[in-house]
């Protein structure tokens, strides 16, 4: 009996392997698609948005003081001949001078000494002779200015407003001090305005900001790098740049300018500078717009997208009843524009299953989705003919609830990349970038070969800060 059972037993084992078989291929199917090779993407397009920035620039009376007292050293005065006046004078800067506000003017205090020559005639027996007597003087002399701006030129319109000697100016005859206040006055009348010259030739001289603002400019409109991993870049382009009339207050000049331009994001290799120094005009205004609207790049790479998207199909099961395929795992690119999804499936039927969609964004959720989702043509044909149930529209939208994800933290990075930059931020010595970025909106997604770019408009204020001058 056992020998006969042993002999029947390759017959029992083909019978099982057969069934086995047999019930595997109706219950199980291996797709066999064709995978739609992704193609280079069309390069970034983006609009470009004005922005006005706001530069206040703050020039403290210490500087121009210090400006001031560097350009005016010793002699600041020398009349060397009587011709018309019978007087020669010496005036030099005694101590050092001091620049204040006062009422809202450039109020300047000059300690000064003066030597004058006085050339007089007198008769003794008859004879004609002239005599020359020296008169030294010392004394503070007190300034007023009106300051403006104009075509980058701080300027002042400066006067006398007081000369006090500390003693009445006299002159010796024959052992004896002479007051000669009357002789003096005309020599003070030819100084009072060289004086107001001097100190409005040596501000307009010293206090040249240009070079300060054209650096501060020139290192903000220096594209940036966003993100090293992606090569973004902000980039900067100046369009016009202008300025409000210049005020004394506390004890600084401020003015504020404003610069018009374009925020662009470039992907790729560093992108050259669009500043050229030579061209920037300053145009004058009463009032300068603050805000600021930027185009911003929140980028998402299709690894990390295909990351979380397989994250979403984990433990979900997908059909009715005993039809049913769970997704493995998920990859994505892009082709022609559109996203290319690839589903890798296993219960009821196994193998790669391929969508395409158009990417949206929901901007409630912060989430990407794909709209008009549907099977690749080669997929559908290849799932009529083995797997009709997979082929229909129930089974697409089961898909399509799950092929989303969240952008939010692209969102975040891309705004905390900008606030790097507006918290304090020092291109160049003396100047100090601050701000804060207010509305976040989504404009549009496009595609790259590495990359889903999603745009997005920021809105805030920008401040770029010039202080002191060298």
């Amino acid at each position: 009996m056992r020998n006969k059972w042993l002999s029947k037993m390759p017959v029992v084992c083909a019978v099982v392997i057969i069934l086995t078989s047999i019930f595997s291929c109706a219950t199980q199917k291996k797709l066999s698609t064709l995978k739609p090779e992704p193609d280079d993407a069309a390069p970034l397009v983006y609009e470009n948005v004005y922005s006005f920035i706001n530069i206040p620039v703050t020039i403290e009376l210490k500087d121009i003081e210090r400006i001031t007292n560097n350009s005016l050293e010793g002699l600041v005065y020398e009349d060397s001949n009587f011709d018309g006046d019978d007087l020669k004078m010496k005036v030099w800067k005694q101590n050092a001078i001091s620049i204040t506000n006062e009422g809202g003017k450039l109020k300047t205090v000059l300690p000064l000494k003066a030597l004058i020559n006085y050339r007089f005639s007198v008769s003794k027996f008859g004879i004609p002779l002239e005599d020359v007597r020296d008169i030294h003087l010392d004394g503070v002399v007190t300034l007023i200015s009106d300051v403006g701006l104009n075509n980058w030129q701080l300027n002042t319109n400066t006067r006398l407003k007081s000369l006090v000697w500390n003693e009445a100016p006299t002159m010796k005859v024959l052992g004896q001090g002479i007051p000669v206040t009357s002789l003096v006055n005309p020599a003070v009348t030819i100084f009072k305005s060289v004086i107001e010259e001097s100190i409005d030739q040596s501000i307009k001289e010293s206090l040249d900001f240009k070079p300060n603002v054209l650096d501060a400019l020139e290192a903000v409109c220096k594209p940036f790098e966003m993100s090293e991993t992606y090569e973004s870049w902000l980039r900067v382009v100046p369009e016009e740049l202008y300025t409000t009339d210049a005020s004394l207050q506390d004890q600084s000049i401020k003015f504020k300018m404003g610069m018009k331009c374009a925020m662009e994001t470039i992907i790729g290799k560093e992108p050259e500078a669009k500043f050229n120094r030579s061209e920037i005009v300053l145009k004058p205004v009463i009032k300068i717009p603050e805000a600021v609207t930027a185009n911003i790049a929140a980028i998402s790479s299709y690894k990390d997208a295909s990351r979380i998207m397989t994250k979403n199909f984990k433990g979900y099961e997908f059909g009715t009843g005993k039809k049913k395929v769970t997704v493995q795992n998920v990859e994505i690119w892009q082709r022609s524009q559109k996203m290319v999804i690839a589903l890798d499936v296993a219960g009821s039927v196994n193998g790669l299953i391929y969508l395409t969609g158009y990417p949206q964004y929901n901007n409630v959720t912060k989430e990407v989705y794909f709209d008009k989702l549907d099977y690749v043509l080669d997929t559908k044909n290849a799932l009529v003919k083995s797997a009709q149930w997979l082929a229909g529209n129930f089974m697409l939208l089961q898909f399509q609830e799950k092929c989303r994800y969240s952008i939010e933290p692209n969102l975040v990075e891309g705004k905390e990349n900008i606030e790097h930059y507006l918290n304090n931020y020092s291109p160049v010595k003396g100047v100090f970038v601050n701000g804060a970025v207010k509305d976040i909106n989504f404009k549009k997604i496009q595609l790259t070969n590495n990359a889903l770019i999603a745009f997005i408009e920021v809105k805030g204020k920008v401040e770029v800060d010039v202080n002191g001058l060298e």
